[in-house]
């Protein structure tokens, strides 16, 4: 009898406890006055760090122990509604009615000169005179992050609609449906003054990729308390905050009235913009009087005024709310877009929910450590049942039923059968894509790849091989630890000079974690005497045939190349390289011209000797040598920021310049080596570093020295990425406008300095009927200066828009002017 008594008790309190850690649903819907559902309401239990949104259906659900609650809810333009639940042993539902807030206007209203409302003024220099205090309110804290992604075609074209698009899109007849989803729940932490790491725990999606997407919680924040608002991929520049710093220089305020809500008074202003194209919001931010700081957003930004990248509205409501004492915090953010491209109209919405905030963490020395995102190796693979019981926000009745048909066709996707009838239909050569960008064949379990370079680099034709081909496959393979390795064998062969060259280029990545990759190449080929970068083989083939200008100068190199790479520490990576080749000079053998202009000649291939006449030249730029080199060089990247994946890390843009230290040293009498010399230079390099609403800035500065100089030979000076003809590269910020390929090639002390702004536009859309073409505005400055060759300097202004760029510009040697004129980029290198 006491043994089963025992027993009793045992499993009776077994139940209690697991009674007592159990949690039950609270869930409803809110609609206003007419019945309407209200989408991404803020509903979270009073004086807690816990809560959640509505979804467009206006459903809700809470997950809660047993007890009592004060729950809240509040969303912008609504009265807040306060609901006491109790949660016992079993699901609550509550549905709740919202009324529109009704702002009274004050009793007396001042009008100051030039229409100002002086009410809303007085209430805003507070706010502003708050700003410091409130951006650095927090040493530290962390919450968790819930990020929901919703994008919809809502209208596409009807003779699309016919050409099978609305299979491919999944659309209904009316060209309606869900393109993307996803899902992402993380932890976030972020510590004074700017560090920050996110640790994602489940991320899902699907659909075809959005006009724009946030990957991390850090994306999607939003601090209206900095003085500069940007938004990643929807502009160049960013946006003033209504409460910034110098807010009053763009825009004017008016009070709309004040309500009160939980026992304080709330002002709703309304926002002015002094300029209808300033980079400004519209719409209405809310403030809480006294403590003179932010309840919430519901802000405006559209095309027509502030000149957006992919969509035509984007509309940004934030809610705050009081986490403790006076500390408040945003519960929800969420962007809302919308756009028509083509003629396919489209919208969608990221909600970024925030839940279980701490503050004044014991933050050990070494977390943070340039690593701003970390993805669990699981993230990926969170089953459905997963998603099921750890959403907090409902998925509507629509995205439901998208979700669980993806599901379904990824079983089918994933079938032998569907995946070779995949892997047939990608593979299949479509022959304009080819002739620009080359063919790639991809095995369906997408390790292997083939990728065959383009025609455009197949066939060429220079003054020193003639017409020739130069056919390049590569071939990738990725294992399962996600190393791998790729082999790029080429052969090229000149019908002018009948010379024929085969090589092989390998790399074996092995730590992706680290960058670690070791390379080897072995071989012959024809390379450029500027190693690094003069024009391609198209372009150059173009400007021979066509204008019978001959920019490349070639050589002939028998080669074998050993070099690794690693980052031996966060933002130090190592590059060791050991080169031997054999190398001759080679002349022109080739003299045709599609239009023989009769004021112009080709010029020889030894850039020294370009007054000698080609068809005789053989003026000696080197003799026939060998070259034993090794080269070392340490990149420092400060305060590196990067992201962890499964796959490996991804390195970030720091917002520090990297500097990068390099030593190179030929070794004679190894091998019958001839060069003997040692070089070491140092280079600083930033790109895109935001000036205000300014535009960003980007900056290079280089200098060398060639320490010794036993033997040193033409292919060894230290050459310059020069420009010559009407098409120019501007993706490196070290490139010049007007600088021969050759000339300046250094074989003694040397510094360049390269400085350029990006306006994005903050000139140009003052100007009536330009400002639609959302042109950026670019000026920059190019300097050199070395030994044999002092004071070549260029100045240049240019528009870009997207890939299309055109600059116009000015080069000196010394104080004469040497070469003016356009220089064009158009996306192809």
């Amino acid at each position: 009898m006491a043994k089963r008594l025992l027993i009793f008790l045992f499993f009776s309190v077994a139940f209690l406890c697991k009674a007592s850690g159990q949690q039950f649903v609270l869930s409803g819907r809110v609609v206003d006055e007419q019945n309407k559902p209200v989408a991404f309401v803020s509903i979270y239990i009073r004086n807690s760090t816990y809560g959640t949104t509505t979804n467009e259906e206006g459903n809700y659900q809470l997950k809660l122990n047993p007890g009592n609650y004060r729950i809240m809810y509040r969303f912008v333009g609504y009265k807040e509604q306060v609901q006491n639940v109790t949660i016992g042993n079993a699901d609550q539902r509550v549905n709740v009615k919202l009324e529109k807030e009704v702002y009274q206007p004050r009793a007396i209203s001042q009008r100051a000169r030039r229409g100002q409302d002086t009410s809303a003024m007085n209430i805003m220099r507070k706010v502003i005179d708050k700003r410091q205090y409130y951006l650095n309110e927090l040493d530290s804290y962390s919450c968790s992050v819930y990020i929901k992604g919703v994008q919809k075609l809502i209208e596409a074209p009807n003779s699309l609609m016919r050409s099978g698009v609305s299979n491919v899109l999944s659309l209904d007849s009316n060209g309606k449906g869900l393109l993307y989803q996803s899902e992402m729940l993380s932890t976030f932490t972020s510590a004074r003054p700017n560090k920050i790491k996110e640790e994602t725990i489940a991320q899902r999606m699907a659909g075809v990729t959005p006009a724009f997407s946030y990957s991390k919680a850090s994306d999607l924040q939003a601090n209206f308390y900095n003085n500069v608002f940007a938004v990643q991929g929807l502009s160049s520049r960013g946006f003033v905050s209504p409460i910034a710093s110098y807010a009053f220089s763009y825009y004017n305020y008016r009070l709309v009235g004040t309500a009160v809500s939980g026992g304080k008074t709330i002002s709703k202003i309304e926002l002015l913009p002094k300029h209808k194209y300033d980079p400004v919001f519209r719409g209405h931010i809310y403030v809480v009087e006294g403590d003179w700081r932010l309840y919430s957003v519901d802000l405006m930004l559209t095309d027509d005024a502030n000149f957006l990248n992919l969509v035509d509205t984007m509309r940004i409501s934030q809610q705050y709310v009081p986490i403790r004492d006076s500390t408040w915090m945003p519960s929800s953010i969420e962007y809302a877009y919308s756009g028509n491209v083509f003629g396919f109209k489209f919208e969608g919405y990221y909600i970024g929910l925030y839940n279980n905030y701490k503050f004044d963490l014991k933050i050990p020395d070494d977390y943070f450590t340039g690593e701003v995102l970390h993805i669990d190796t699981a993230a990926n693979l969170k089953p459905t049942v997963y998603w099921n019981s750890q959403r907090p926000v409902p998925l509507t009745r629509d995205e439901g039923i998208d979700s669980r048909k993806r599901d379904s066709i990824l079983a089918i996707q994933s079938t032998n059968a569907y995946l070779d009838s995949v892997q047939r239909s990608n593979n299949q050569l479509s022959i304009l894509p080819y002739l620009v960008f080359g063919h790639t064949i991809v095995h369906r379990n997408a390790k292997d790849t083939l990728y065959i370079h383009p025609f455009r680099e197949s066939f060429f034709y220079n003054t020193v091989e003639g017409f020739g081909t130069n056919l390049r496959v590569r071939y990738s393979k990725t294992f399962d630890d996600f190393s791998s390795y790729s082999i790029s064998p080429a052969v090229r062969y000149g019908f002018g000079n009948k010379l024929f060259s085969a090589n092989v280029r390998s790399s074996y990545t092995y730590d992706l974690f680290n960058a670690g990759i070791f390379t080897f190449d072995i071989g012959s080929d024809v390379l450029d005497l500027n190693n690094v970068a003069t024009r391609s083989l198209f372009f150059n083939t173009l400007s021979t045939l066509l204008s019978e200008r001959n920019f490349v100068k070639y050589y002939r190199s028998k080669f074998a190349n050993f070099g690794w790479q690693r980052e031996v520490a966060n933002g130090i990576r190592l590059n060791v390289g050991l080169g031997y080749s054999d190398r001759t000079q080679l002349f022109n053998t080739s003299y045709y011209t599609i239009f023989n202009n009769k004021n112009r000649d080709f010029t020889s291939n030894n850039p020294l000797a370009p007054e000698s006449a080609p068809a005789s030249d053989r003026s000696v730029l080197f003799p026939q040598h060998q070259a034993l080199t090794l080269n070392v060089s340490a990149r420092f990247t400060f305060d590196q920021p990067f992201i962890t994946r499964p796959t490996g890390r991804v390195f970030l843009q720091s917002r520090f310049p990297v500097l990068t230290v390099n030593y190179r040293k030929a070794i004679s009498g190894i091998l019958g080596a001839d060069a003997n010399y040692d070089f070491a230079s140092v280079t600083a390099t930033q790109d895109r570093i935001r000036i205000g609403l300014s535009g960003y800035s980007s900056f290079k500065l280089a200098a060398g020295t060639f320490l010794s100089k036993k033997t040193l030979y033409f292919p060894d000076f230290y050459h310059f990425i020069g420009n010559q003809g009407t098409t120019f590269d501007p993706t490196d910020v070290g490139s010049f406008h007007f600088l021969p390929f050759y000339t300046y090639s250094a074989n003694s002390t040397f510094l360049e300095a390269h400085y350029q702004h990006n306006f994005s536009g903050s000139i140009l859309r003052r100007v009536p009927f330009v400002r639609k073409l959302k042109l950026e505005e670019i000026v920059g400055v190019n300097y050199l200066t070395e030994r044999n060759n002092k004071n070549y300097s260029e100045l240049y202004i240019g528009i870009q828009r997207l890939i299309f760029r055109v600059d116009y510009g000015v080069s000196f040697i010394g104080n004469q002017r040497y070469l003016q004129g356009f220089r064009i980029f158009y996306g192809i290198r």
